[in-house]
């Protein structure tokens, strides 16, 4: 492979605290000189005997950060965050202390940029939960708290290299997945393309290397036709007598790959890689200028986005289109005004230049998304299905569709009726039988498009199903028919709790109505830290807590069981499929095992979650499995559970590969993995019409490590184009999930291994 080329983007070298009041000068922000000198001299000391990963002094990073925030046109207590952002974190320094020196605004947004201390009991996907949480709290109160921490992970980014390969991944996967999308849904693009090349870069190396190259020798023959249709297009304008500034630019590489993927092309195939833009003095011109471009080439048809009628909710306004030049080259082109091209770069920072407005002005539609935000997450309790959730809400809403009233709603690509009702309200929700989209009847999952008109149907009798899950993609839809749906449970548990408890007293002999109120039953729900009768069989109910254990504890050492003593059915389910000995096991219980789940195939080295199943004992899931995320989620039903020491043991794990389809592959695919010392237990493979060859195969490996490096090593085969890792299951499953889904789930491989 050729020399992998250099980061996208790369910090400026030697900027200084002068270098961040010159970039508020020159766009005249005004600032209090002498206030920001105590900052960054407070921030010098704290940071004095502090380096960074690059071994260069540690004040250099928040020095660059408050650089990028003035250059975003960002105000003066942004940037002073932005020199203050690690003091909290990094340093013995208080809030108070902070308070005292700068004043309460910038120690409150110092304390919302803060990350939330991980304890060694604390696991860090929930340590992440809730910092993210806790962040996006902080920025419903003042959007700046948000704005700091993109330009923090930008310099962090451009500074990546110096970290190990297994933080580069976690760090890269968790700004595709989360600081990306903050930055789109706040419109600012130049950041996001940042963020994402650079992630694109060090998460995909030998991609973003193959893509680079490409992209650069297509250009080196483009040039030529490039300023001819330039020059076309500035000459039919000048006809027309519109006034316009034209440039045009290739396409970010991530939005290129991101695409490629999306299509299963080659970059060979991929023709509409660049873009014109075209800078309009006024409305007016800007539909003129769009009619002119569709007179001078032909458009192709479903190309045509009005984001200026339909504005995106970041406030993104222009026309684009895709045209084919008279040579059969097809370009882009997008047309806007002058201040929607401001909004379009800028995005939140070009209304707080014009319009000065506060940070945590109420009608900022920016806030209004982050409250509504945290509102749809109110319920969501437990941190890992908030954040998952998060990343859902976080991606930029693509569908427009109206109500009967004609109220217009936008909605991720994907959405269906059902998310629509939920929208609209809860109840309306929980009641939906059907739904009439432009007038005919359509099923629950049909998936929703742009102009749409959607009229819900309801019955008196319906009330949400588990497979309602599955039919929806918002996180509001999903945590209301969670919530609903474990309320149920709940409801039905505690019922068979309380049979299950009150048969096995009975058959002592016992009167479970005096039982529940003696003495001993409130020190039984005491030693469990349940705080009534119904949490207790509600728990008994779930096989949480064994029935044997609950009377045992109210007889007391002075009473005995019965040796006919029957334990429920969940318990005996629990023994037979259980056997001791197994690769995890329940911390703090002797009498419970568990098994691990068929879906996701979890190996050690996995953070894994346990789950109270009824009738099945323990199921243990690795934490990212998507059928653990599908299921009616309740965080009362989950259990801690650890790897055993087993030395000996192999795992299997199903891969999917994507590869060219070329001869030889399979051959020295098999020999890679009879190197890495892991042994072939069901291999498939087959060819796409794209001219690609998509394989699924299960191996045995010993532990993370061991599959970190299994894939590392298939990915450096000639001719591999992506490794990742996909849902297990038995043979038939994986058979089916080879010929649906291969190359489609985006695997973990990404994260750290500890």
């Amino acid at each position: 492979m050729s020399k992998m080329p250099k980061p996208p983007l790369r910090p400026r070298k030697n900027v200084t605290f002068e270098d961040v009041l010159a970039r508020l000068e020159a766009h005249e922000r005004p600032y209090d000189r002498a206030f920001l000198s105590s900052v960054y001299e407070f921030t010098e000391v704290m940071h004095r005997n502090q380096r960074r990963r690059s071994g260069q002094p540690y004040i250099i990073h928040p020095t660059y950060v408050a650089y990028i925030l003035a250059d975003l046109k960002f105000d003066q207590m942004c940037v002073a965050t932005g020199l203050l952002h690690d003091v909290l974190e990094d340093t013995l320094t208080t809030k108070p202390v902070l308070e005292s020196k700068f004043g309460t605004e910038v120690a409150e947004l110092v304390d919302g940029v803060t990350k939330i201390g991980r304890q060694e009991y604390v696991r860090r996907d929930e340590a992440q939960a809730e910092t993210f949480r806790k962040m996006i709290l902080a920025s419903a109160r003042d959007l700046r708290v948000i704005l700091v921490k993109l330009a923090d992970r930008l310099h962090n980014m451009m500074t990546l290299e110096h970290m190990s390969p297994e933080a580069r991944r976690r760090i890269a996967s968790e700004t595709l997945e989360i600081y990306s999308p903050i930055s789109l849904r706040l419109g600012m693009s130049k950041v996001q393309g940042d963020l994402e090349d650079l992630a694109f870069y060090f998460l995909y190396p030998r991609q973003f290397a193959e893509l680079e190259a490409k992209i650069r020798q297509k250009m080196k023959f483009a040039k030529n036709s490039l300023q001819r249709l330039n020059a076309e297009l500035v000459q039919s304008l000048e006809q027309a007598g519109i006034e316009a500034d034209i440039s045009y630019r290739v396409k970010r590489y991530y939005s290129i790959y991101r695409k490629l993927r999306r299509q299963g092309v080659d970059i060979s195939q991929l023709y509409d890689y660049l873009a014109f833009r075209v800078i309009t003095g006024n409305l007016t011109d800007t539909y003129a200028a769009f009619g002119v471009v569709h007179q001078n080439w032909r458009p192709i048809p479903g190309r045509f986005k009005d984001y200026i009628a339909m504005p995106k909710p970041n406030l993104y306004q222009s026309l684009h289109t895709t045209v084919i030049s008279d040579k059969g080259q097809p370009f882009e082109v997008q047309i806007r005004t002058r201040e929607m091209d401001l909004v379009a770069e800028e995005g939140i920072a070009a209304h707080w230049q014009y319009k000065e407005q506060r940070a945590s002005d109420p009608s900022d539609p920016n806030i209004l998304w982050l409250r509504q935000l945290l509102d749809w997450q109110t319920e969501v309790k437990d941190p890992r299905e908030f954040l998952s959730a998060l990343k859902i809400d976080l991606y930029p809403d693509e569908v427009y569709v109206f109500s009967p009233k004609g109220d217009v709603y936008a909605f991720p690509r994907g959405a269906t009726p059902l998310d629509f009702a939920y929208r609209i309200h809860t109840e309306l929700g929980h009641r939906c039988s059907g739904a009439r989209v432009n007038g005919k009847l359509v099923p629950l999952k049909k998936p929703l498009c742009n102009g749409d008109l959607v009229d819900i149907l309801t019955g008196p009798g319906r009330k949400p199903s588990r497979d309602w899950l599955n039919l929806v993609v918002t996180s509001r839809a999903r945590s209301k028919i969670r919530h609903w749906l474990n309320v149920e449970q709940k409801r039905e548990s505690e019922a068979i709790g309380k049979r299950i408890l009150e048969r096995e007293l009975k058959k002592l002999r016992l009167s479970p109505r005096k039982m529940v109120d003696s003495p001993r039953f409130r020190e039984l729900l005491e030693s469990e830290g349940l705080g009534q009768a119904e949490e207790l069989y509600q728990r008994i109910g779930y096989g949480k807590i064994p029935v044997k254990r609950a009377i045992e504890r109210l007889i007391g050492e002075d009473g005995t069981i019965s040796t006919s003593l029957e334990v429920g059915p969940i318990r005996r389910a629990v023994d037979r499929l259980l056997p001791f000995g197994g690769p995890v096991t329940v911390k703090g219980e002797s009498d419970l095992m568990a098994s691990l789940a068929k879906c996701c195939d979890p190996v050690p080295g996995d953070l894994l979650v346990g789950y109270v199943t009824r009738g099945r004992g323990i199921s243990v899931h690795a934490e990212d499995c998507t059928n653990l995320k599908n299921l009616n989620f309740d965080p009362e039903r989950l259990i801690e559970v650890e790897w055993a020491r087993r030395a000996d043991a192999v795992y299997p794990v199903s891969l999917a590969i994507e590869t060219e389809d070329s001869a030889g592959m399979l051959a020295r695919l098999t020999e890679v993995i009879a190197k890495e010392s892991s042994n072939i237990r069901h291999f498939e493979a087959e060819a796409t019409e794209t001219g690609r060859g998509v394989i699924g195969v299960v191996v045995e490996v010993r532990n993370r490590k061991h599959l970190d490096r299994l894939c590392r090593g298939i990915d450096a085969l000639p001719g591999v184009l992506q490794v990742s890792r996909r849902a297990g299951g038995g043979a038939k499953q994986r058979r089916k999930a080879g010929r649906t889904e291969l190359g489609h789930q985006r695997g973990r491989l990404d994260e750290d291994p500890s």
